[in-house]
């Protein structure tokens, strides 16, 4: 099982093609985020997070085997915690992602829509780390998002273990690890997208699974869609090439294409690294090989590694 737990949607794209993009980078499952980053979206704007949100339920509406729809909502809204609770009851989507740009996570005026969360019950992704693209990530230091630790029984993801303060990811992370918190109840755990820079993501990784150990770290390509499985490929290569480097074994690589993100998302997490995942049934033609197969020199991991434009 591959799950994809990190897809930007940019309302330009249908279900035929984010299903055949992901048919040809032989991912079973992506985790696609309603639009805010294209034009006529923003965070800014909550009327066009509704507007993205319905957009998202639409396209994820009858290919829920394949496609998980995480509603973006600006939790400075008063009203964020009845969109949230529309996106998620009446539109049908099953998580959240949110974005902290001119607020903290441990702001008083954004616990509502954090404490909805919790009632719903639902996983939330959230940017941590450094923009690459001039706005500032001075809101998304790791250890602000301690503050969620007041919403207990949330499922949190930090996307990009926080670069460039990784070792704060980190301890953030460790501390439920410490006291003995099995991996799929943890708070945090933490996509590997690429915010590291090429030089520095074999050392953030290396640490992370050193430190963490993979239970907590899932993949995510951060793709914007429209994109043809080629580019999602290329970013699965990247992760390919490091876990090759780092030494990483079949059962250590299963968890992070799969078995984290499934238990984030509410399902089997040792089913989905085996494969056997009742909820999501593919055809064994179509099934994705192991990571641990040999991959054509001309395949993605061979590919020298790129730093992209925009990272959220």
């Amino acid at each position: 099982m591959i799950i994809d737990a990190h897809l930007h949607c940019s309302g330009a794209e249908s279900g035929d093609d984010v299903l055949r993009s992901l048919d040809e980078a032989r991912v079973d499952v992506g985790v696609l985020l309603a639009p805010f980053l294209s034009e006529g979206f923003s965070l800014d704007d909550a009327a066009s997070l509704q507007r993205a949100n319905e957009h998202l339920a639409r396209l994820v509406r009858g290919r829920e085997d394949r496609l998980a729809g995480f509603a973006v909502v600006d939790p400075r809204d008063p009203k964020a915690p009845l969109n949230l609770r529309h996106a998620i009851e009446t539109l049908g989507l099953v998580g959240a992602k949110m974005v902290p740009t001119g607020w903290y996570p441990y702001d008083a005026d954004v616990q509502p829509v954090f404490a909805e969360a919790r009632r719903l019950g639902i996983p939330l992704l959230f940017h941590s780390g450094i923009f690459i693209d001039g706005r500032s990530g001075r809101f998304c230091r790791p250890t602000f998002f301690e503050a969620l630790r007041d919403h207990p029984g949330l499922k949190v993801c930090l996307a990009h273990l926080g670069w460039p303060w990784v070792d704060e990811a980190i301890a953030v992370g460790l501390i439920d690890r410490i006291v003995g918190v099995p991996a799929d109840d943890c708070m945090f755990r933490f996509d590997i997208s690429f915010g590291p820079p090429p030089p520095y993501r074999k050392e953030a990784l290396g640490r992370a699974l050193e430190v963490l150990g993979p239970d907590l770290l899932q993949f995510g390509s951060d793709c914007f869609l429209p994109c043809s499985g080629a580019d999602i490929a290329e970013r699965m290569g990247w992760v390919h090439a490091l876990l090759d480097e780092l030494g990483v074994d079949a059962d250590a690589r299963r968890r992070i294409w799969g078995g984290t993100a499934a238990a984030w998302l509410g399902h089997d997490a040792s089913a989905a690294a085996r494969g056997t995942s009742t909820a999501w049934t593919f055809p064994a033609a179509d099934r994705p090989p192991d990571d641990t197969a040999d991959r054509p020199a001309d395949e993605p991991a061979s590919r020298p590694l790129r730093l992209r434009d925009v990272c959220c």
